[in-house]
């Protein structure tokens, strides 16, 4: 059996919360395997697969950011129908309100939350996956749930408050 298999659901579900679109994750999800196939001879057998496929993806996604950033944005007519659709419950708000908060938050803070909040993943395989040190991963998770904790309660974000220093 493919030892790939098993981490399907969990790639899936990653790329679903980076972008946002059911459409776009199953894209995201089919460049990453492609580019897995492609470079499965850099794979190092011991290694955290895992680990080394959330990495591609990662660096899959930051891609095509880069990719679309330099293209007009355009929304398709049914999700303009979604948007407008009224009579949703009490849970699917809560879901609407988590998922705005998500995506308000910086990309950097939103890819540690949900790899360590959603995916369940270690702090060691998050800096392997983002390429960053264990400090940076544990200060952007910090920050970015204390950012999406006051977005959640209606707060203002720590960046529209204006601190002043004091100076004697």
């Amino acid at each position: 059996m493919n030892p790939v298999i098993e981490h399907l659901p969990r790639l899936r579900r990653y790329a679903t919360a980076l972008t946002k679109d059911q459409e776009r994750a199953e894209d995201l999800l089919q460049d990453t395997l492609e580019r897995a196939y492609r470079k499965w001879h850099l794979w190092t057998p011991g290694g955290s697969l895992r680990a080394w496929l959330f990495s591609i993806m990662h660096n899959v996604y930051m891609n095509q950011l880069a990719r679309e950033s330099r293209r007009p944005v355009a929304m398709s007519l049914d999700e303009a129908m979604d948007e407008s659709s009224a009579g949703q419950n009490e849970s699917q708000h809560a879901t609407r309100d988590l998922l705005s908060a998500l995506a308000k938050l910086p990309d950097e803070q939103r890819e540690v939350v949900l790899l360590v909040c959603l995916e369940d993943m270690k702090y060691e395989e998050v800096a392997y996956v983002l390429h960053i040190p264990i400090g940076t991963v544990r200060s952007r998770l910090a920050r970015g749930r204390e950012r999406l904790r006051r977005l959640m309660e209606g707060l203002p974000s720590e960046d529209n408050i204006t601190t002043f220093k004091v100076v004697k």
